[in-house]
């Protein structure tokens, strides 16, 4: 049994985490109000970038137009997996590399990984081949970055390197849900039989090259959106781990104390016992 000092020591060393992971939740939970004010702000903007997408595609026949639209015979796939630099964020990195391996399990095609975050990159570096390592870009993230090591990938793609391209990532629900999602970004999957807006169109200069403008920014915007989604649910995922670590330490603390008033108050007994058991031996003789 642990003395009375090992405990005094366990209460101090928990109450001393207890701080950290309430600290730790204080500062996801600031984050998480700008990371969600991002990602609410850009998905009405997506969203209606792909509907003009399929408006216009619905208005011109898309054979030959693009691309990015083209079904081609896959032998190599990019995954595009989006991490955190960071853990200590529940199952918010394990779900995402579980996914991972289970969409590339037994797959008969060539498969490269471009990650974004260390814990992704860790996870595959040694099994996997790696297209491109973009950890860096939390640091100082923009569209514009993203756009760039997009840009790479769409030229690869346009160029035969890559049949189809996917991006796996956690959406935020809300700060205790987050929802692994695997999306196809290359090549652009629109819907089967899209029936024409009653939106009246008038194309300028024509369908076509409004197409060539609006195709990339919408690949670029879906990878950007993906990772301001997992942003989110990553401050949101580490809140929820911060502010369950800090009950368990709390109920933990709490265990301790009563163990440690029974103890002592054993001792402290035992002692008075040895006393009047030495006090009546003295009386005695």
């Amino acid at each position: 049994m642990a003395n009375l000092k090992e405990i005094r020591g366990r209460i101090t060393s928990i109450s001393s985490t207890m701080q950290i992971t309430s600290a730790m939740k204080m500062v996801s939970a600031a984050k998480l109000k700008k990371a969600t004010d991002a990602i609410v702000m850009l998905r009405p903007y997506s969203e209606k970038l792909q509907e003009i997408i399929e408006n216009v595609s619905a208005s011109t026949d898309l054979e030959g137009v693009s691309t990015y639209t083209e079904e081609r015979e896959v032998n190599k796939v990019l995954y595009i997996v989006v991490t955190s630099n960071k853990g200590l964020a529940g199952a918010f990195n394990s779900a995402v590399i579980k996914e991972l391996n289970k969409s590339i399990a037994n797959t008969p095609h060539e498969i490269e990984i471009l990650s974004v975050g260390k814990k992704v990159y860790d996870a595959v570096r040694k099994s996997k081949k790696i297209y491109d390592n973009q950890s860096g870009i939390f640091d100082g993230m923009s569209f514009e970055v993203v756009a760039n090591f997009v840009e790479n990938v769409m030229r690869d793609y346009r160029e035969g390197r890559f049949d189809k391209v996917y991006v796996i990532y956690n959406k935020f629900i809300n700060a205790a849900t987050q929802e692994v999602q695997t999306e196809q970004v290359l090549p652009i999957s629109l819907p089967q039989n899209v029936e024409a807006s009653n939106t009246d169109y008038l194309f300028e200069p024509n369908a076509k090259e409004i197409l060539d403008v609006l195709m990339p920014k919408s690949i670029k915007t879906q990878v950007y959106k993906a990772i301001l989604d997992s942003v989110a649910s990553e401050h949101g995922a580490r809140m929820t781990a911060m502010h369950k670590a800090t009950d368990n330490a709390e109920a933990l603390r709490n265990e301790l104390k009563i163990f440690y008033n029974k103890a002592r108050q054993a001792a402290i007994t035992n002692e008075i016992l040895e006393i009047v058991g030495g006090a009546e031996a003295l009386k005695n003789s």
